[in-house]
């Protein structure tokens, strides 16, 4: 992995290494285990991980698996999957929060014991009535002011099942008139009956995040909880809860980053859900989903996803990146490192009429001209072959240079051709071309000197495979989904274009036993990866760059 250049949060931590507040560097990425992670996911995991690299310390993976009604070993096994994927190897271990259960439940008694918590019955909507408003102060719970006694008996019996599941919930006594709503009496504790995965029926209530998350932190020894901005406001009650259930050393500290958002792109875990819920993508691996998995399966690396999370680097303001730039980190890479490879999607048939039947020859081409070492390999040529039906047109117009009735042009790294004649189908479709060869030029320039401008691929028809190629494009039609009007759903701008399924396609023989998984540029077409789902399917990774890919 590249060395991370500094940020912000590196010049905190280089100021506080150095007057002594810290020693280590200890980080930690807690994603809850309610659905797959996604692109916004990969930018947490790429500071924390990193930063702890970069200072020679340990990077925590923590399960918030704090609320039993949305999670699942599913979802717990595809983090640990996505991480390992990443690269970003959890180096001080794999943890989760509700084996701090016991503990949170005796800091909440020592918070009782020193009036600092409180047992409430209002409801939550009574809650948010007394909670007050950003220009008003709220009104105090009329259970407040509670005895010890009376709160330590009640919280128990919550703990021991006594009361129905939102009866009553466990507050925090800090100050109703905060002008921060996050510290006004915030619930930390609620009933709920419901099967944990991995703390079965052990316990009907559950802390809050807000509260369970800095015990978590300080228990493991974390020293730098890097979080997303929407934190930012809660960082007061972060800090309350560890001054008040104990002392600490190191003591943990949160600090906030810019989330990252990308245009086209929706990355609620509970819309992700409902697509894959309802079929309207093929689960969460599908390759138009932001979810790590469906990355990986439409082909992105995770270099590439890293690097695009690098170029749009760490800051506190938020922003819109444009997909079109993890397109080109991917792009970047593979033009590198992707091997060559012929592919013909809308094939239509040429006889080369002067070419002989029986006859096979063989043209060396490069698996990849970015890459010498790569080598070569040699691509059969018949007198049958395809090409694309983008590179024909019966009747151009402009600028066409490829090929057309009496028009030469040349096969890619073979012969020049010119079309002779047209052979259709009864219903006005092209059955076949039928063209002659400058077979005295061979692969090299017309030897009279005329010039020929168009270059197009080709595939022998006896040498060749089908399979199923998928065109992917953006799910969403609505560049910044965080400006939908209220009237609206994300549904509403849903992509009925975003995936084309060509079936017939023709490829090289090579590529039928190519590896699930493996990535290719099919040459003048873009980038595709061999279908870990599907047998014999391709899926484009990304187009070409601009400009690369137009045909004359």
């Amino acid at each position: 992995m590249e060395e991370v250049s500094s940020n912000f949060i590196h010049d905190i931590i280089d100021s506080e290494l150095a007057a002594g507040i810290n020693d280590t560097v200890h980080t930690r990425f807690p994603p809850e285990p309610n659905g797959y992670l996604h692109i916004g996911s990969a930018k947490a995991i790429w500071i924390n991980y990193t930063t702890a690299k970069k200072y020679g310390g340990l990077f925590n993976l923590r399960y918030d698996d704090t609320n039993p009604t949305k999670e699942d070993t599913e979802y717990v096994d595809s983090i640990y999957e996505d991480l390992c994927w990443l690269g970003a190897i959890p180096s001080g271990g794999v943890f989760y929060g509700s084996d701090y259960f016991d503990k949170c439940y005796e800091f909440a008694v020592k918070l009782i014991k020193d009036g600092k918590a409180y047992v409430c019955d209002l409801t939550a909507d009574e809650m948010r009535e007394y909670r007050g408003t950003l220009t008003e102060p709220g009104k105090e719970s009329p259970y407040r002011n509670r005895s010890v006694e009376e709160n330590l008996d009640l919280f128990e019996r919550m703990k021991n099942g006594e009361f129905a599941d939102g009866a009553k919930t466990l507050r925090a006594k800090i100050d109703m008139a905060s002008p921060n709503i996050n510290m006004r009496d915030p619930a930390i504790y609620r009933i709920v009956r419901a099967h944990h995965h991995r703390q079965g029926d052990k316990w009907c209530i559950y802390p809050l995040y807000d509260y369970a998350h800095p015990i978590q932190d300080a228990l493991e020894g974390i020293t730098y909880s890097l979080c997303s901005l929407e934190f930012e406001n809660h960082r007061p009650l972060y800090e309350w809860v560890i001054e008040n259930i104990g002392i600490f050393n190191p003591k943990p500290k949160q600090r906030e980053f810019a989330r990252l958002n990308v245009t086209y792109t929706v990355m609620s875990k509970r819309y992700l859900r409902k697509l894959v819920e309802t079929g309207l993508v093929d689960g969460w691996d599908d390759p138009r989903m932001p979810t790590l998995c469906g990355l990986r399966r439409r082909g992105y690396t995770p270099e590439s996803i890293f690097e695009f999370v690098r170029r749009t680097g760490v800051a506190k303001a938020n922003s819109l990146v444009a997909i079109e730039q993890l397109e080109a980190c991917i792009r970047d890479e593979l033009n590198e490192k992707a091997e060559r490879r012929i592919a013909v999607l809308n094939p239509v048939k040429v006889v080369v009429t002067n070419y002989p039947e029986d006859k096979v020859e063989y043209f060396e081409v490069s698996n990849n001209p970015q890459n010498a070492e790569a080598g070569t390999r040699k691509v059969a040529f018949t007198r049958e072959i395809f090409i694309d039906a983008e590179d024909f047109m019966e009747e151009p117009v402009g600028k066409f240079f490829r090929m057309k009735p009496d028009g030469e042009v040349r096969l890619m790294g073979a012969y020049i051709v010119k079309c002779n004649e047209v052979v259709k189908n009864e219903d006005g479709s092209i059955k076949e071309l039928r063209c002659t060869a400058d077979l005295e030029t061979g692969n090299g320039n017309p030897i009279d000197g005329r010039k020929v401008k168009g270059t197009i691929h080709w595939l022998s028809a006896d040498n060749s495979e089908k399979c199923t190629v998928k065109l992917y494009n953006k799910l969403f039609t609505i560049e910044n989904t965080g400006d939908i009007p209220e009237d609206k759903t994300y549904d509403d701008y849903l992509n009925t274009d975003s995936v084309v399924t060509l079936e017939n396609c023709l490829i090289e023989k090579c590529l039928a036993t190519a590896e699930a998984g493996e990535k290719f540029q099919f040459v003048r077409t873009g980038y595709f990866c061999k279908d870990t789902k599907y047998p014999n399917t391709f899926n484009r990774i990304v187009t070409l760059k601009d400009g690369s890919g137009k045909k004359q």
